[in-house]
C-alpha cells in the first residue's frame, strides 16, 4: 500500500508540472515538455490525492489549485503579451494566446482528470475545461473585450474600403467569441449587433455621396455589387443567419425605403432649385420591392 501524500507534498510534486505546461503558453511543444513517465506520475500523484481516505483526501483543495494555476498563466503570459496590442495586431494575439491557451489547459487538465470523475460532478462544480474557458473570460475578456469588438469592427470597414486579406482572422475572432461563451452566444450577438449597426452607419453616409454623382441606374447597379460583395465577405465568416440579416441592413440602406426616403429629399432640392430631369424617386421606387436576389445571380 502507497503511504499518504499530505497536500505539501502532493503539491511540490504538481508544481513543477505546472510550470512547465505554462511553456506551452511560450511557445513550446507539448512534445518536448514531459516524456510519458513525467506525465503520468503527476496523473497518479493528483489519483492518490483523490482517493485517500479523509483527512487525507484534497479534491476541492486540488480543485482550487487546478484553477490558481489558470489564473496564473493568464495573469503573467496571457494578459502581458495583450495589453500594448490594438487593432489588428490586437486580434492576431488575442487569437494567438487562445489557441496555445487551450492546448496548454487541456494539457494540464490531463493532471487533474480525476476530477473530472470523482469531484466536479459529485459537487456539481464546473468541468475542468469549462473552468478553463471562464478563467479565460473573466480575465481577458471582462477588460479586453470592448477593444477587441472594436478592433473587429474597424477590421471590416477596413475589408470594404480595400478588400483586404484578413477573412480568415475574422473567422478567427468569430469562432473565439462563441468558443468564449461556453455554449452561450453573447459575445457573438453583440459581434452582429455591432456589425449591422456599423454596416447601416456606413452606408447611410455612402448613399448621399451616390445620389450626388451617379444617375439612377448607376446606383441600383452599385447597390448591387454591394449585396454581392458584404454576401461573399460574410460568408466567410458569420452564421449564415448574421450574413441573412446583413443583406438586409444593406438592401433597407441601398434600395429600401431608407434609401426612398434619401431620394425623396434629394429629388425636392434639386427640383426646388428648377431641375427635374433626373427622377431618382422613381427608379428606387421600383427597386424598394425587389427580393434581395433579383437583379443579381450571385445575391
Amino acid at each position: 500500500m502507497k503511504r499518504k501524500l499530505t497536500l505539501e507534498e502532493g503539491m511540490s510534486i504538481l508544481k513543477e508540472g505546472i510550470s512547465k505546461a505554462m511553456l506551452i503558453l511560450d511557445g513550446y511543444p507539448t512534445g518536448s515538455l514531459f516524456t510519458c513517465e513525467e506525465y503520468m506520475k503527476l496523473y497518479d500523484c493528483v489519483y492518490h490525492m483523490c482517493v485517500q481516505q479523509p483527512p487525507y483526501e484534497y479534491c476541492a483543495e486540488l480543485y482550487e489549485i487546478f484553477k490558481k494555476a489558470l489564473e496564473e498563466s493568464i495573469t503573467s503570459r496571457v494578459m502581458p503579451a495583450l495589453k500594448e496590442k490594438s487593432q489588428i495586431t490586437l486580434l492576431y494575439e488575442v487569437w494567438n494566446m487562445w489557441t496555445k491557451y487551450k492546448v496548454m489547459s487541456k494539457f494540464l487538465g490531463g493532471f487533474f482528470l480525476y476530477l473530472d470523475r470523482h469531484f466536479t460532478e459529485d459537487r456539481n462544480a464546473a468541468s475542468l475545461n469549462e473552468l478553463s474557458i471562464c478563467c479565460f473570460r473573466d480575465l481577458v475578456f471582462s477588460e479586453l473585450y470592448p477593444k477587441i469588438l472594436e478592433a473587429a469592427i474597424s477590421l471590416i470597414n477596413q475589408d470594404r474600403e480595400d478588400n483586404s486579406d484578413c477573412r480568415d482572422l475574422l473567422k478567427n475572432v468569430s469562432t473565439l467569441f462563441i468558443e468564449i461563451g461556453s455554449g452561450k452566444m453573447h459575445y457573438y450577438d453583440n459581434f452582429e449587433t455591432a456589425i449591422l449597426a456599423s454596416t447601416t452607419n456606413y452606408y447611410n453616409r455612402l448613399f448621399p455621396q451616390w445620389l450626388l454623382y451617379y444617375p439612377p441606374i448607376d446606383i441600383f447597379m452599385k447597390a448591387q455589387n454591394c449585396l454581392n460583395q458584404e454576401k461573399d465577405r460574410a460568408s466567410q465568416f458569420l452564421h449564415q443567419t448574421s450574413v441573412e440579416k446583413l443583406l438586409q441592413v444593406v438592401h433597407e440602406q441601398l434600395l429600401g425605403q431608407t434609401a426612398l426616403d434619401q431620394a425623396k429629399l434629394y429629388q425636392k432640392q434639386k427640383t426646388e432649385c428648377g431641375d427635374c430631369s433626373i427622377q431618382y424617386q422613381e427608379v428606387l421606387s421600383g427597386c424598394a420591392g425587389l427580393n434581395l436576389g433579383e437583379g443579381s445571380s450571385r445575391v
